[in-house]
């Protein structure tokens, strides 16, 4: 988060390397101020919060579910490759390594991020995540490792430590991310059975809080 990076991200690494089970202060457990923001975060590259903590006069966001926007419209192709980012892959040919999840799941997260600029915010003010995954077609379940590359480009790709840059797995080969963007967020990812838009892979949905 802009404002609040610094304040969340220091009690981040503070909690895990003082308290790494539950967090205690003062002798009660942990509870944010009032107009804070804290995420708890294992470790300097981890890539996920542990979990947010928002306190009550926080502002924040909550988008709708959002899955990839339909930008690839060559002949022939399948309901799930309509969903390649023609602007990221040009002519809707993947990379080698690249899956249909990791493409659509890139489109996804430049859907997210559109949607969070129009709110006044960006990648790096998302405290929580819900991803919603169904297997590809004549795959019996769904490409976690393919959704997670995909993830990696917009999140969690600086050493907290450090600031530096991570590199991260675009298909089988190794770049510099999409975003630079130290945010972790909470997260949990599931396989549904079918999203409601035909070809879709991914969907979806984040919490954002703003900046003070």
């Amino acid at each position: 988060m802009k404002n609040c990076s610094k304040v969340v991200l220091a009690v981040a690494l503070t909690a895990a390397v003082a308290v790494p089970g539950t967090a205690v202060a003062a002798g009660k457990l942990f509870e944010p101020k009032p107009t804070e923001a804290v995420s708890f975060i294992t470790g300097d590259t981890a890539q996920i919060a542990d979990g947010v903590a928002i306190g009550k006069n926080v502002s924040w966001y909550k988008s709708s579910g959002l899955g990839p926007s339909a930008m690839n419209s060559g002949a022939g192709v399948t309901a799930e490759q309509r969903y390649i980012p023609t602007d990221v892959f040009p002519g809707g040919v993947l990379p080698a390594g690249v899956t249909i999840t990791e493409a659509q799941g890139i489109n996804a997260l430049m859907r997210i991020g559109e949607n969070l600029e129009k709110a006044g915010l960006s990648y790096d003010d998302v405290v929580s995540m819900r991803v919603f995954l169904q297997n590809p077609e004549g795959e019996e379940k769904m490409d976690f490792a393919g959704w997670n590359r995909a993830y990696r480009q917009f999140f969690a790709n600086t050493n907290l430590a450090t600031g530096a840059t991570l590199d991260v797995q675009l298909g089988s080969t190794t770049t510099k991310p999409m975003v630079v963007n130290p945010a972790r967020p909470s997260r949990f990812a599931l396989e549904i059975e079918n999203l409601p838009v035909n070809g879709w892979l991914v969907e979806v949905e984040v919490d954002a809080v703003y900046p003070k």
